[in-house]
């Protein structure tokens, strides 16, 4: 710094010496002024002066050789004083410096470090000794010329404009080669003159905060690209009848045609008001039986869109408790599709494809859960066996196009004229059978006659300006006279109607007791 380098040992040797030199330097100077005096002050005859001017001359020459010595014994003193300060500012740097967790640096007016601290030295990976007075480190930290230059310019305002930065981010390469972002805050600070000494950098390394953050960013951004694409609606809602709404993704649009602010809250209309009427309750106690067993729960149930049409959903979610509060987070989609795909083929399953009638194994289940409900007590079950007449002459006289439009014509007649409780279905070829549930003979009987004047009061087109007549005949079985078990009511009712076609078709014949009397050879068709 331009001063001695002395320590204390070597100010007091100099001390000393002053000190010595005292007594030599008044003997002197007495003399010197004696001498002066005699040679000054005495006339040509040897006449003395006055003493009182010679007195003043002597005190003045007393006083000035006073100050003198003072000075002299005050130099060692400043000199310990400013050694002493300079140890303060060494161990300054010393215990805050060298020792603070961030790293500190200074630049003088050319951009040159003065100053390289520690946590500097850990962060870049670079010692104090190669960094100091060496331009290189700004192409070692930076080494793409364009960003070099960007960061330099930026350091360059400090020092030239006073431009005072907080929170500047780079991203420095350490010697090691690892990327790390580095926060600055910098100004310049100025000597005891006012010039301008340089500039004042703290870093912190916040490499980890912004992989953090960034590892956030991007959460955030998958969350978002799923809630947009989900098939349905992400929500969080309260645990009310409502259903109260505190959150909605976007999805809330197409699954229910309102704006996502129009449920929170309840701001337009409550989410349960949307399900509908017949579902609610349903839901209700579903949802609470899961959230008391600690489960999720999963629901399916009809929606009211906003347009009025109606849909179905499946519903998952689960109770969450967030600030002390329960809440139930989960997912609603529209399902309508596969609901309506589950019940065609529900539908397929249990119905003859060409006359939508029931096929005969949903026949045989139904009839027999029938027939165990009428075994529990007096309770008539009847059954109808149609068959259609002359079936086979239709298929070789008009095609079979036409035998098929025949059996359509009366699944759909049986279709629309039975009871809600009965069961027509398509027992094989053109067999069809109607079970009657609560019907004894009598009115089994007209209900039979019905349907066969409904059918014989049909007319098919059968090409060529043709149209066709057709005709049923039908067998009828009561249980349980005539049978206990599905299987002996069937029975009953096809002797029936063998006895319906040798009496001339098209007619209604209610089952005997006994077998009926066939007469070999010939076949009913």
């Amino acid at each position: 710094m331009g001063l001695p380098d002395m320590d204390g040992g070597g100010l007091a040797i100099s001390f000393r010496t002053a000190l010595r030199t005292v007594p030599t330097c008044l003997a002197w100077g007495a003399a010197w002024i004696g001498l002066t005096y005699v040679a000054l002050y005495h006339d040509a005859d040897g006449a003395r002066l006055p003493s009182i001017q010679g007195g003043g001359l002597l005190l003045a020459a007393l006083v000035a050789l006073l100050v003198s010595i003072r000075r002299h014994r005050e130099q060692p003193r400043q000199l310990s004083q400013q050694r002493a300060e300079l140890r303060a500012l060494s161990q300054f740097r010393e215990s805050v410096i060298d020792n603070a967790s961030i790293w500190i640096n200074v630049l003088d007016p050319g951009a040159r470090v003065t100053v390289w601290n520690k946590a500097a030295e850990e962060i870049s990976g670079y010692r104090r000794d190669e960094v100091l007075n060496n331009l290189s480190i700004w192409e070692w930290l930076y080494p793409d010329p364009d960003y070099r230059a960007t960061v330099v310019n930026a350091a360059a305002a400090i020092l030239d404009k006073g431009i005072e930065v907080r929170g500047f981010e780079s991203r420095i390469r350490t010697r090691r080669g690892e990327e790390k972002t580095i926060s600055w805050s910098s100004r310049r600070f100025f000597g005891e003159k006012g010039e301008m000494v340089g500039s004042i950098a703290i870093g912190e390394d916040i490499t980890a905060r912004k992989r953090a953050e960034e590892a956030l960013r991007e959460r955030e951004r998958q969350l978002a690209t799923l809630m947009a694409n989900l098939p349905g609606m992400a929500y969080r809602c309260l645990n009310d009848p409502n259903w109260t709404m505190k959150f909605v993704s976007s999805g809330c649009w197409s699954l229910t045609g309102h704006a996502p602010e129009a449920l929170v809250d309840n701001g337009e209309v409550s989410y349960g008001d949307l399900v509908h009427p017949e579902d609610r309750e349903r839901i209700w106690i579903e949802v609470q039986q899961a959230i008391l067993a600690g489960r999720p729960f999963a629901l399916e149930y009809r929606l009211i869109r906003r347009s009025g049409d109606e849909i179905w959903v499946w519903e998952q979610g689960r109770a969450v408790h967030i600030d002390e509060r329960e809440l139930i987070e989960g997912i609603i989609i529209d399902i309508t599709d596969r609901k309506a795909m589950e019940q065609e083929l529900a539908w397929l399953a249990t119905r003859d494809a060409l006359t939508g009638l029931y096929n005969r194994r949903e026949l045989m289940q139904q009839f027999q859960e029938a027939v165990l409900r009428g075994a529990g007590g007096p309770r008539p079950l009847a059954v109808l066996l149609l068959d259609d007449d002359h079936f086979k002459r239709v298929n070789d006289s008009f095609g079979h196009a036409t035998g098929d439009e025949v059996l359509r014509r009366i699944g759909e007649l049986l279709r629309t004229n039975v009871r809600q409780t009965d069961s027509a279905a398509r027992y094989g070829g053109e067999e069809l059978v109607v079970v009657l549930p609560a019907m004894a003979s009598a009115e089994a009987l007209e209900a039979a006659e019905r349907l066969r004047t409904l059918v014989a009061a049909q007319r098919i087109a059968a090409g060529d300006g043709r149209t066709l007549a057709i005709t049923v005949s039908v067998g009828v079985a009561v249980f349980p006279e005539h049978g206990k078990t599905p299987e002996e009511l069937l029975e009953s009712a096809d002797r029936a109607l063998y006895r319906a076609k040798h009496a001339g078709r098209d007619c209604v014949v209610l089952a005997s007791l006994s077998p009926p009397q066939i007469p070999s050879g010939e076949a009913a068709t």
